[in-house]
């Protein structure tokens, strides 16, 4: 089978389990089960990505769903409660939600400049986890790491990861 037709049965299957997980968790909370809802669920585990709230929005407007900003925030709401997503607040006034079902535990990078975010998976951080959770007698069961960078830029100040021109306000300095 092909990289492509493998990714795309696993990406299948991954919507299918989550699916399944909400409509268990629907049911057993009592709440509706409606096709906007769904169609949410199946946004989210559509990309790989980092989303806020006004970005799913669009989204979901561009697919031609009937959805209002209130749907978005409430299926949020339910989807954080079933683990399916993960909030972040990554520094700015701006929650920032990510797939949690199926990820595996990683750490991020954000852009002073730009605020993209890139994740990262370190082991030497499991490591430490490790450590610091013996040296004072803890079992830690999670953690959240953000880094927070000022980007490379070329010497025209463009972002190298971005391509946009950043500002000297926009560099934070040590």
């Amino acid at each position: 089978m092909s990289d492509l037709k493998t990714a795309t049965k696993n990406i299948i299957e991954l919507k299918e389990t989550v699916r399944k997980i909400f409509t268990e968790f629907l049911e057993r909370n009592g709440h509706r089960k409606t096709p906007e809802r769904y169609a949410i669920l199946d946004e989210i585990y559509s990309k790989r990505e980092h989303f806020d709230v006004d970005t799913l929005y669009i989204q979901m407007k561009n697919r031609k769903y009937r959805v209002s900003r209130a749907t978005v925030y409430n299926t949020l709401d339910l989807l954080l409660e079933a683990g399916l997503v993960k909030r972040h607040q990554f520094g700015q006034n701006l929650a920032m939600y990510e797939q949690a079902y199926g990820s595996m535990q990683h750490d991020h990078l954000i852009c002073i400049a730009c605020s993209k975010v890139f994740e990262f998976c370190d082991p030497r951080i499991q490591l430490i986890k490790n450590t610091m959770g013996e040296m004072l007698n803890f079992q830690v069961k999670h953690h959240s790491l953000h880094l927070f960078g000022n980007p490379p830029l070329d010497e025209n100040s463009v972002c190298q990861n971005c391509k946009k021109v950043v500002s000297a306000d926009m560099q934070v300095s040590n």
